[in-house]
């Protein structure tokens, strides 16, 4: 049986960073994984190029983590976004900032990204265990005493700090282990459910894959409730699937799509694409009718072609019930101020979103109540702390959830040493 002062289960990036900060600080370190590679969730984010952070300002930063960010506050206040560009810029890993503010490895290789955190968890002493699960966290006396592994063997320490990640991308290994141990230890587990994922419509057009493939460029995709009031509204880029909506903004949309039904108990939710998001109404209008009256004897839709994205522009002339073979010198007014209003809100009736193993990130978990936000240390029981996607803590794609990650597996290493010096 083996003393250390930190056991750290889990190997994504909330672990490794939290295995490097009680390193840093002092600590005697073992790392257990169950799975055979450190950092498979980290290697093929981002696209496979690691999105490591955002460059925001804190407030930007909080504000893009709709999950409970405020919680962050005291953890960036040990290691926020800046902490973790100099963080790699010192371990020789050159970064660069991309379009809002996500921060990439000039090598645009996740796997330099995994290569050197691990290279500095080894570099710092840290004993790595991997292909060991971890069967339970021990408790004695009310306080953590260590781990046993399914093994049978038990490794002990006075401080564990649980990095088991979420239930999504379960082939990455995040199959939501931790939970069961945190509420061994007293804790309650929010719900748990999809973010970040593609929705689902029954659309008969959705259906028929008339769109599928399609992608809208700096479009507008809200969300609405049942009495007619916008919940959310995201602008980028989406795209038309065989099932649904995915695509960046899609996917910053599905947990909006979650709330309104539980909250009205419905059973499906409107949504609305808004394919020119700069013009109002009447300015869309008057740009339209003037391009259509420059060429008054063409049929509007190979006028309007030009403007509205061409496979779409059918569904769209259907909905305002407008001849698209009509000219401009025959253009029935009502039909075209009903088109004009169908560009501006495309309605799309959805029926949720795909599973939670389908999900880049998963909403829900150890609930934030019983957690020191300043330490990432249970409130509940001395000598466990909790870092990464373990936590109620969501953001969106983008750097933001990979900061959340860092930060809080930065502060959980850092405390846990602390706590055994």
């Amino acid at each position: 049986m083996k003393q250390y002062d930190v056991i750290v289960v889990g190997g994504g990036s909330a672990g490794l960073m939290a295995c490097i900060a009680a390193a840093t600080h002092g600590a005697k370190v073992l790392l257990l994984d169950k799975g055979s590679k450190l950092g498979r969730k980290l290697g093929i984010s981002g696209g496979g190029r690691c999105n490591v952070t955002n460059a925001k300002e804190t407030e930007e930063l909080i504000a893009h983590i709709p999950g409970n960010g405020r919680f962050l506050y005291s953890a960036f206040q040990h290691f926020n976004n800046r902490d973790i560009m100099n963080f790699f810029e010192n371990l020789g890993i050159a970064l660069k900032e991309e379009d809002n503010g996500r921060m990439f490895p000039v090598s645009d290789k996740a796997a330099s990204v995994v290569n050197t955190l691990v290279g500095e968890v080894r570099r710092l002493g840290v004993e790595i265990k991997t292909d060991n699960p971890v069967a339970e966290v021990l408790y004695e006396n009310g306080q953590v005493s260590g781990v046993r592994a399914a093994s049978g063997s038990v490794f002990k320490a006075s401080a564990v700090i649980l990095a088991t990640g979420g239930k999504s991308v379960p082939h990455t290994g995040s199959t939501g282990d931790g939970y069961p141990w945190a509420q061994a230890a007293g804790h309650s587990i929010t719900e748990l459910y999809a973010t970040e994922v593609p929705i689902v419509s029954r659309e008969s057009w959705i259906a028929s894959k008339e769109l599928q493939g399609l992608s809208l460029r700096d479009v507008e995709l809200s969300v609405w409730n049942p009495k007619g009031k916008k919940t959310i509204g995201h602008r980028g880029d989406m795209i038309f699937t065989h099932f649904g909506l995915s695509g960046p903004i899609a996917l910053r949309c599905s947990q909006f799509i979650r709330q309104v039904k539980h909250k009205f108990k419905v059973n499906q939710v409107e949504m609305a694409i808004d394919l020119f998001p700069d013009l109002p109404p009447h300015e869309l209008d008057r740009m339209l009718r003037d391009k259509l009256a420059a060429e008054p004897k063409k049929a509007i839709k190979n006028v309007l072609k030009a403007d509205v994205p061409e496979r779409m522009l059918p569904l769209l002339l259907n909905r305002a019930e407008l001849d698209g073979d009509a000219t401009f010198a025959h253009l029935p007014k009502q039909q075209w101020l009903a088109f004009v209003d169908v560009l501006k809100k495309f309605v799309i009736q959805v029926t949720g979103t795909k599973s939670i193993e389908e999900a880049f990130v998963t909403g829900g978990g150890v609930n934030l109540k019983e957690i020191h936000p300043k330490t990432m240390e249970s409130k509940l029981m001395p000598g466990l702390f909790f870092c990464g996607e373990i936590l109620d803590i969501h953001g969106y794609t983008g750097g933001y959830n990979i900061t959340a990650a860092f930060s809080t597996g930065y502060t959980a290493g850092k405390h846990a040493a602390q706590t055994i010096s």
